[in-house]
């Protein structure tokens, strides 16, 4: 099986858009998820992942806008988690899972 692999470009402030960038594995995993959530944004609750974190602070290194929001939780093991919320504006210009058959 092969990783995920998705190719995107970020709009930048000043609207062009950023050299394309190539996502892969759990990164791409990740960046794909912020996508579909949206503005809702998302938790390692509600997508169980190893390093939720670790993969946001990989994408903001390559440019994403991420925001990190604590929020408290109950439960036997009371805490604060993150939600993350993808900022930037992104568009996907190449995705591994609906590659062209040569």
């Amino acid at each position: 099986m092969t990783k995920l692999t998705l190719r995107a470009v970020i709009t930048l402030p000043d609207g062009s858009e950023s050299l394309p960038v190539t996502v892969v594995g759990r990164d791409a995993w990740l960046l794909d998820q912020l996508i579909e959530v949206g503005s809702r944004g998302l938790t390692s609750i509600e997508r169980p992942a190893p390093r939720i974190a670790h993969y946001c602070w990989k994408l903001r290194g390559f440019g994403f806008d991420i925001d990190t929001e604590y929020e408290e939780h109950a439960g036997p093991f009371p805490g604060k988690h993150g939600r993350y919320r993808l900022l930037s504006k992104v568009r996907i210009i190449a995705d591994s899972r609906k590659a062209v058959a040569a």
